[in-house]
């Protein structure tokens, strides 16, 4: 027996570039039928339409217009707000909050913090909350890690938490950071995510990203800023917040949605063959105030992700930022090597150029021009990034305090035999 349709509604709040409080900027709807399809409608208001300093909510998908956007994609929702919404970790901690395993599409958005990633909030009032002046401080991050270890195992709360402290580990709102948990800290220089490591994990994850994000930045890539605090004898990554600015009244907050927003994809399989580095790089150039940066910015992320492993490399790992109304590449995020077994072929998550997915340098080659690159210049980069990779991770992950015995286990994600073999022609 079908049930009967279900809809389901709220506002979308925006803080505008240069404020600090939000607005209210429109409706969005999700109705479930009654064969279990949902649909999602969203339409800006008209008093929001007619600000003189409106701006769009993404490059992409729902332009300023009178007209009511309609999805059946993404289970009803529209790529931006998808990307306000919790990722894995955060929708982990909100169904052990509520005590459901899991909640429609709509109620993560309602369930998640205020302080999301991007400009975007969304709530059942029409007037939008006050700006959240109050934040976990990074003296409070032993006890965020034991909720986290908490949350990891299953278990049951330290004795001393309470359900308001685990409210406060849902400051979480990224949804570009992945399943790893963490947390939203603040100090005297802003929000930082904390990020912290899991008692399987096969090495010191914080240490080691954060000596990835160090090597990016002297591969000259645009990184996060990053560092290391100690706890316990057990290390946090702090991940400086880029989609905030701290000023003397509060923060401004930068407008941000996903690369799987720009593609037009889903995280299933079967958008797969959106998934690509080169159709990436043609939506920057579309959408990007500075395309020809950008796309040279995203030619080098691709080819340092080839020569650690980073594998992960998926599309909700590369974002777009708005702070004031021009999108730009955000800096770059979520890096880490893995090990696969193969010395021959690794692929990335992305398609990288005529040999797909191969995180190869003939490869990387082979699509150069769809990055506004000519093959001596882009050739120039990979040989120059190849060397520093191969020359310096060691004394860079040493350098951050990676030990002798992790060093060795990572040792094999950098410039695999693989990345200059010959591809094989079809």
């Amino acid at each position: 027996m079908t049930s009967s349709t279900r809809t389901a509604e709220c506002f979308v709040y925006i803080t505008l570039p240069g404020q600090i409080s939000a607005v209210t900027a429109g409706r969005f709807e999700l109705t479930i039928n009654k064969n279990g399809v949902p649909r999602g409608r969203f339409v800006y208001g008209r008093h929001y339409l007619g600000r003189p300093d409106k701006v769009e909510f993404d490059p992409v998908e729902l332009k300023l217009s009178e007209e009511t956007y309609e999805t059946t994609a993404l289970k009803g929702m529209f790529g931006a707000l998808r990307d306000a919404g919790p990722d894995y970790w955060g929708r982990r901690v909100i169904e052990r909050h509520v005590g459901k395993p899991q909640l429609s599409e709509l109620d993560y958005l309602l369930q998640s913090p205020e302080d999301r990633a991007g400009a975007l909030g969304f709530g059942l009032s029409q007037s939008p909350p006050a700006p959240r002046r109050k934040f976990n401080q990074t003296l409070d991050l032993e006890k965020l890690q034991r909720i986290a270890d908490a949350v990891v195992a299953d278990e049951g709360l330290p004795t001393d938490t309470a359900v308001d402290q685990v409210e406060e580990l849902m400051l979480v709102g990224t949804s570009m950071g992945g399943a790893r948990p963490k947390a939203v800290v603040e100090d005297q220089e802003g929000l930082w995510l904390a990020k912290f490591n899991r008692p399987d994990d096969k090495w010191n994850n914080a240490r080691v990203e954060h000596a990835m994000l160090v090597l990016a930045r002297e591969c000259g890539i645009t990184a996060a800023e990053s560092r290391i605090v100690s706890i316990a004898d057990r290390d946090v990554l702090l991940v400086k917040r880029f989609d905030r600015e701290r000023t003397k009244g509060g923060y401004h907050r930068a407008r941000m949605v996903s690369g799987l927003t720009l593609l037009r994809a889903e995280d299933s399989h079967k958008s797969r063959d959106k998934w690509s580095y080169v159709l990436l790089a043609e939506e920057l150039r579309r959408v990007s105030a500075y395309p020809e940066q950008d796309a040279l910015e995203l030619f080098k992320r691709m080819c340092f992700n080839a020569l650690i492993s980073n594998i992960d490399d998926h599309p909700r790992n590369h974002a777009v930022l708005a702070k004031d109304r021009d999108w730009r590449l955000s800096p770059a995020y979520d890096i880490v090597p893995a090990t696969p077994v193969s010395l021959e072929r690794r692929d990335l998550a992305l398609t990288i150029g005529d040999q797909g997915r191969y995180s190869n340098a003939e490869n990387i080659l082979s699509q150069c021009q769809r990055f506004l690159l000519k093959r001596d210049r882009a050739e120039a980069l990979i040989n120059e990034m190849e060397k520093r990779v191969s020359e310096t991770w060691y004394q860079v992950a040493r350098g951050v305090g990676v030990s002798e015995q992790h060093c060795g286990l990572i040792s094999g994600a950098f410039s695999y035999p693989g990345f200059r073999l010959r591809p094989r022609a079809d």
